[in-house]
Order: structure tokens, then sequence, then C-alpha cells
């Protein structure tokens, strides 16, 4: 049998600081009647936005949308929704 030293205590420091991630999921909706400005801020406090999209979504999103692109960040149109992610987060489309 082969020596396999594993210490849990060092894996668990490296788990903690890959995975510090803060913010939330935030559901709303994206219908003109709230500024690109707080949808920015929003993003750039590490959320992620569920908006249901109530018109064109490229009208409504386009006072955030290539700041949000530019910083890294992610939009995803999905069936009457739009999903924005900030910088780091990924939104996986693989299975649509």
């Amino acid at each position: 049998m082969s020596d396999f030293d594993l210490d849990l205590r060092t894996v668990e420091e490296h788990i903690d600081e890959e995975l510090d991630l803060e913010g939330s999921i935030v559901l709303g909706v994206l219908d003109g009647t709230t500024s690109a400005e707080e949808w920015l801020e929003t993003i750039s406090k590490g959320n992620v936005l569920l908006l249901c999209v109530e018109g064109d979504v490229n009208d409504l999103a386009s006072g955030f949308a290539r700041d949000v692109r530019e910083s890294g960040g992610n939009l995803v149109h999905f069936r009457g929704f739009l999903i924005v992610a900030p910088p780091g987060v990924d939104v996986d489309t693989d299975r649509l």
C-alpha cells in the first residue's frame, strides 16, 4: 500500500479561500422602471440578476448590457428572462 498523506485542514483552508463568494440571486422585472445605474450597482456587489423581461429586451437592457459585458460579466436571454451575472460567475448554457 502506498503512503498517501492528506491534510484535510489545509484542504479546507484552500476551499474557503476559493469559494469566498458573496452576493445573492436578485429577482426583478425589467420593464424600464428601474434605472440602469441601479442594476449596475446590484451587479457590482456580486449579485446575479434574474429579470422577467416586459418589453423589448434590447431596448430595456441597453443602459447596462455593454458595461456588464465589458467588465467580464454575462447576459443570457432565456424564455422571457434575462440572467445577468457579474464577472467571475459563469452562466452555463450548454444544455439549452
